[in-house]
């Protein structure tokens, strides 16, 4: 995000004032000028300390998909590689290592079909790894194309309205139309049929989402690739699907493993997954994963020479730190699968009793009950007039609970909702405190004669749930 500030911004007439302790100096810092001289590293810190206060308190962040809690071990770790550069595979040829058993881990645990010589990398996080799929959706098509004597103009890639937003700049970045299949009644993603009737000779894919940032609902990766397939055997048009298993390829092979949405599927050609969601690593990982050397064009892959080998490697990103490669594969041994498991299944726990009393409350509904990825959305109830979503959201955040409230996209923007991500490190102790204050604020907001806010009164923090810029097809 661009930070703007106006030339009449009150900050940029006063300088920091520092605290006088010990008489140190200078007593006043710039806030948007480099200081002229050196300060003590000391007042330094607490000059940056202080400010940071502020924030709110990441562990209460009900809003953020990403990792809040890791064990002191795994930053340990982190600290210790801080310094290495994940690009520099030939000066830190173990760091390079771990990504690659953390690829086999992956490729084992998403079913492909030779584990062994899976073709993966990992990246700053699920976003770059999204787009890295659709990069590669996009060559294949052209290649393909280009090998039948057709133009390569007007690609398309097919989607829910509900797609992280990483998809629309993908597709605004990349040049390629995005299809979106809008929100219907009750439909708030991807269906097999939707997807299909969208689809033609232009389209590089289809994007499936297991785990919806808008609501924590799995879409049918299998319905959709089944009607894929019978949409080839009736036109010829063979087109692959990408998963985006942000949140859920870390969720469904440990407490639904007999869901079939990855490598089990042929038509699914590549998969990304964030590390520093679900994967339980502090910010600064994802990972994308493709069934085949052919789902991955050569063309787009760089070729590092280490170690006396090949070292391939594909991202969009260059230097970035090898901390956070390091922490997955701590958390890889630590947990096994096992303790994924355990976690997971404690966070799904977590989230559907907390959601099953939220309903019980009286003015909410729900729109989903974290029964899959342990995320859940939920409405005022439409007979209630005296208080919004935005209302909820607000007073809550007086008490340190960041919990966004935003409304569905396009066709369904009556729809306001709030949502709650609960991770791991959210026990069932803390939702008791977030229950305690829920209907704290509910009794003073019950008296209100009406709603106090409303989504031009809220902050946009929906991470994920933002909305698409919407172009009309056959534009781009």
């Amino acid at each position: 995000m661009t930070v703007r500030h106006s030339p009449g911004h009150r900050g940029e007439s006063r300088d920091l004032a520092v605290n006088p302790l010990f008489s140190r100096e200078p007593l006043r810092v710039p806030r948007y000028a480099l200081p002229q001289g050196q300060m003590d590293p000391d007042t330094a810190y607490q000059v940056v300390h202080d400010e940071l206060m502020l924030d709110g308190n990441a562990r209460q962040n009900l809003a953020t998909f990403v990792s809040t809690w890791a064990e002191p071990q795994a930053l340990r770790l982190m600290a210790e590689c801080a310094q290495k550069n994940m690009i520099d595979k030939d000066e830190y040829p173990q760091t390079a290592e771990l990504e690659l058993r953390c690829v086999h881990m992956l490729a084992r645990l998403w079913h492909a079909e030779d584990p062994r010589h899976a073709i993966g990398c990992s990246t700053t996080g699920s976003s770059e790894a999204a787009m890295l799929g659709g990069l590669a959706l996009k060559r294949r098509w052209q290649h393909r194309r280009r090998a039948e004597g057709k133009s390569t103009e007007r690609p398309n890639l097919v989607m829910g309205i509900n797609v992280q937003i990483c998809w629309d700049k993908f597709a605004d970045y990349f040049e390629v139309e995005p299809r979106y299949v809008p929100m219907e009644g009750d439909r708030f993603h991807l269906t097999p049929e939707k997807a299909v009737e969208l689809c033609d000779e232009n389209t590089i894919g289809v994007v499936a989402v297991l785990g919806s940032t808008f609501d924590g609902s799995y879409e049918p990766v299998a319905g959709i690739a089944a009607a894929l397939d019978d949409l080839q055997s009736r036109t010829g048009l063979d087109i692959p699907v990408h998963v985006d298993a942000a949140s859920g390829g870390m969720i469904a092979p440990f407490l639904d493993p007999d869901l079939v949405w990855d490598f089990r599927l042929p038509r699914v050609a590549s998969i990304n997954t964030s590390g520093h969601k679900y994967g339980l690593v502090m910010p600064g990982v994802g990972w994308a994963l493709w069934r085949d050397r052919d789902a991955l064009p050569d063309d787009l892959v760089f070729h590092v020479n280490y170690l006396g080998g090949d070292m391939p490697t594909f991202a969009l990103n260059f230097s970035r730190p090898g901390a956070q490669v390091v922490a997955q594969y701590y958390t890889f041994l630590r947990l096994g699968f096992d303790g994924y498991r355990r976690v997971q299944q404690t966070c799904r726990d977590v989230a559907t009793r907390l959601a099953a009393e939220i309903a019980d409350l009286g003015p909410f509904e729900l729109i989903t009950h974290g029964d899959e990825i342990p995320v859940f959305a939920f409405r005022v109830r439409e007979d209630i007039g005296n208080f919004s979503v935005f209302d909820v959201s607000a007073a809550l955040r007086e008490r340190g609970w960041l919990v966004p409230a935003y409304t569905f996209p396009k066709d369904r923007t009556d729809l306001a909702v709030l949502r709650i991500v609960v991770r791991n490190g959210f026990s069932h102790d803390l939702a008791d405190l977030l229950l305690e204050d829920l209907r704290r604020v509910l009794t003073r907001l019950e008296k209100q004669p009406e709603p106090h806010r409303s989504a031009d009164d809220t902050s946009n923090f929906a991470h994920g749930a933002e909305t698409k810029n919407v172009r009309r097809p056959g534009r781009h």
